[in-house]
Formats: structure tokens, sequence, C-alpha cells
């Protein structure tokens, strides 16, 4: 069934309240509601059980069900490094390191070092920005920096570079369906879009710029100068992460050490590839070191985040238990509460996967693509499929899904306007890292704002007018580009 302009309202409305009431789960909520009783022709009664069991159908969905549990366990690795004296630790470690740099040059050292921690851990983007933010925290609120600076610079340094770096789920998802479209070197393709793919190069750029110029604008600049103020959260902010978990004191007795936070997180970030290759290895091509690269990049990123995060709350165990600073029987307890912490988070999760599902029923991607299709020039399909891109991410919060519709729909459309298909793929790849970095239902910004501990909402306001700058700018010169 064509729901036409319908299929806008759900995504749009969530969207729309949950920036001007900061009540995020009340407004996906309105906005699965809404989708679901458009489907069900506004009979309150079938839409409204209908909502009820597509928040118990999100969980029929593997990927689905191990993110949400990937998303609870992480409590459990934050609290055992705190508890642990891990973080207490490396706060000392890096204020030892950075003893001779002075005020704001110790500031701008400790966000390069964040950003370019982000960057390198490119084989996954909830794991770069998870550990961005659980390294991080600590230091930023010691030194007085936003917990929405570090939010966007963990952000902005995960699906920008995970799509610039194809040796990741995120580069065989998109050879997948460049094959599907009949190229049979879907690597070099990829390989050569990346020249075009402006919008995840500025975004990283713009990353760079602001940490070494200081030249915060919008609410980021409100953020950092109530920070600094003293005040780590507006009043009316709610933090993704309960205080239970970020106010975690090291056991008494214990002696701060970094590798106690270190060694935990290492081993998440490398457990991830591992498991990527272990989980795509079956299907992968080639012998040796090339069939590492494909199996890694056919791997299966929900199962690797999940088993990584495990494998790290184990070393851990084993790390405090070497060190006598724990019992089991505390270690379990531990657990729980960070589970239980992490409660709110698991249950946002559910929700964005409600209303991402619901959108796809209704058809709210297609519906945008296809009103654009009919009226382009060659040299303006990328610069308008660009922009259709940033729509669809934005409002469906997925950017794979956004790759899903548009570089099928995208690439016979270059192809019989006669349009730059290196340059089309570029676009849409570029359109749908927009929508991960800043859409307040994607899954990557609420573990992003999570990490943080920042308010998702401020996180997502905070971030939008940088992301806009780089979308736009993006933008003119597809549009140059085009005109040219």
């Amino acid at each position: 069934m064509e729901y036409g302009f319908w299929s806008l309202v759900p995504p749009l409305a969530a969207i729309v309240l949950a920036i001007r009431t900061k009540q995020v789960y009340l407004s996906l909520m309105t906005g699965i509601w809404l989708g679901w009783m458009i489907i069900s022709g506004w009979n309150p009664l079938t839409g409204t059980l209908a909502t009820i069991q597509s928040l118990v159908d999100v969980f029929q969905d593997p990927g689905n069900t191990r993110t949400i549990m990937f998303s609870a366990l992480v409590g459990a690795l934050i609290v055992f490094i705190q508890r642990s004296g891990g973080v207490e630790g490396f706060i000392l470690y890096l204020n030892h390191r950075l003893a001779h740099y002075q005020g704001k040059n110790n500031r701008v050292m400790v966000q390069l070092i964040a950003a370019l921690t982000g960057i390198v851990v490119f084989v996954e983007s909830s794991i770069s920005v998870l550990t961005v933010g659980t390294l991080f925290r600590p230091v930023f609120d010691k030194l007085k920096i936003s917990r929405e600076k570090l939010a966007y610079l963990a952000d902005s340094s995960s699906a920008p570079i995970c799509i610039l770096i194809p040796l990741n789920a995120w580069g065989a998802f998109i050879m997948g369906l460049l094959l599907t479209q009949g190229y049979d070197q879907p690597f070099g393709m990829m390989v050569q879009s990346m020249a075009f793919n402006f919008y995840p190069i500025l975004a990283i750029a713009l990353v760079f710029f602001i940490i070494l110029s200081g030249r915060d604008f919008g609410a980021m600049k409100k953020a950092e100068a109530r920070t600094q103020a003293g005040q780590i959260m507006w009043p009316d902010s709610r933090p993704m992460i309960s205080d239970e978990i970020t106010s975690v004191a090291p056991k008494e007795g214990i002696t701060p050490r970094a590798r106690n936070m270190i060694i935990p997180i290492l081993a998440m970030v490398v457990m991830m590839p591992v498991m990527l290759a272990y989980t795509g290895w079956e299907g992968a091509e080639g012998t040796g070191l090339s069939r590492v690269f494909s199996a890694i990049g056919q791997g299966s990123g929900s199962t690797s985040v999940l088993v990584s995060v495990i494998f790290a709350i184990i070393v851990s165990m084993v790390l405090y238990l070497a060190q006598g600073f724990f019992k089991m029987v505390e270690m379990v307890d531990l657990t729980m509460k960070g589970i239980a912490g992490l409660m709110p988070l698991a249950l946002l999760m559910l929700m964005a996967f409600a209303i991402v599902a619901v959108c796809k029923d209704l058809g709210t991607g297609l519906y945008v693509a296809e009103i654009t299709r009919q009226w382009l020039s060659p040299g303006l399909v990328p610069f308008v499929l660009f922009l259709t891109s940033c729509f669809i991410a934005f409002s469906t919060g997925t950017s794979w899904g956004t790759f899903g519709i548009m570089i099928a729909i995208g690439i016979p459309m270059a192809q019989a306007l006669g349009a730059n298909e290196v340059m089309v793929i570029a676009a849409v790849l570029g359109g749908g890292v927009f929508g991960d970095h800043c859409s307040p239902i994607s899954d990557t910004t609420i573990i992003a704002s999570m990490a943080s501990a920042s308010d998702h909402i401020d996180h997502v306001r905070t971030q939008l007018p940088y992301a806009l700058t780089v979308g736009t700018i993006s933008a003119l010169i597809y549009l140059v580009i085009g005109i040219l």
C-alpha cells in the first residue's frame, strides 16, 4: 500500500518532539504509535496493539537483540574499570604525560588524542564511539571540556572514518550492494568514490579545525562556556547513563593504575576485528592476508560488538581477580549494577529499532526517493541524491537502510541519465553518513550520548549545527560540480 506523504509523519514527529521537549522516550513512542495508526487506517485499538507488537517484534531480528544486549552489558564494563581504580589511574597518567602543557594547550592535546583514538578504531562505529567516550569522559570532566564536545568528537570520528576505510562491515555491506548493481569490482568502485565522498572527509576535517582553533559555534559554544563555569550539564538535562555508574568510586585501598582501564578497553578493541574475521570467514574469498581482510569485511557487526564487550568484561574480571581487588560475588553484583544503570539506553535502542521498522513498512525512504527522480538533469543527479540521502537517513536514523534504498535507485538513475556513477555512489554514501551522524534516532548517535554521559538531545542540538555546516558545504560542492 502507498502511504505517500503520511509515511514522513512518524519519523518527523518523533524528531521534532524530541528536540523541542527533550522527552526522547515519549517522542519515539509517539512516532511509533503514529506509524502503526497510519498503517491500521487510524483504528485506535488496532494501531495501539500493533505498536505493542512491534516492540516485541524487534527481538525477532538477532542483530537487534545483540545490539540491545551490548548496550546493557557496556554498563558492567564501565563500572568495573571505575571500581578498580582504572579510570582514576588513566587520569593521573594523562596528567603526567601532559604536565609540560599548560592551560589551553592541555585541553587541545586531550581533544586531539580523543579524536585520533576514534579514527584509529575504524573497525566498527559503535566500538569506536564507546572507546572514545569511556576513556576520555573523566578526563574531559576534569579539564572542564563539555560532555557534548566529547560526544561530538566520538560521533564525528566513527561513522565518517568507517565509510572512508572499507576494511570493515560497512565496506562489505556497500560492496554487496554494488555487486547487485552489476559491478564486477565493487572494491575498486568504493575506492574511486572516496575522493568524492565530501561529507565524511569534511566532517573529520571540521573536527580538527574546531579542536585546533577553539572556535565553537551554536549550542556547542554555550555548552563549553557552561562547563568552564563549573556546570557539567544543564539543569534540565538527563545524562544517557545513570549517576550510579558515572560516580562509582575506586574501592578503598586500591592503588589507581591506568592499566586496569586500558587493558579491558584494548581487549574489546582487539577482539572486534578478530570476531569480524571469524564470523565472516566462511564467505571470504582469496588466500592469506587477502582472505583475512575479506572476512573482516563480511563479518557480523552485531555479533562482534557483543562478543567484544563480553570478552572485555571477562578480561577485566581475570585481571582484577589476579590483583586481589574483588571476590567473584562482588563482581557479579557490580555486573548487575552496571546492567541496571544502562537499562534506559537499552530501552531507547529498542524504540529506535521499532521506529526504523515502522518507517520501512510505511516506505518512507522509497517515497522520498521516488519524488525526486522524475525531474533530474545528469549534472544535478549527485546533488539531489545527496540531499535525498541526507533526508532519508536523518528521518529514519539508519545509514545502512539509506544505502540499501538509494544505491538501488541512484545507480540505475545515473546509468539512464548518463551521470557520473562514481560521484553518485559517493553522494549516496555521504548522505547516509549524515543521518547516522546526527539523527536523534540513530543508534550510533544514541551510543555517543551514552558513552559521553551526555543528555541525548543536548548532543543532537550541539552536533547538528556542525553536521549541517559540513552537509551544506558538501551539497554546494556537488551542485557546483554538476553545473560545471
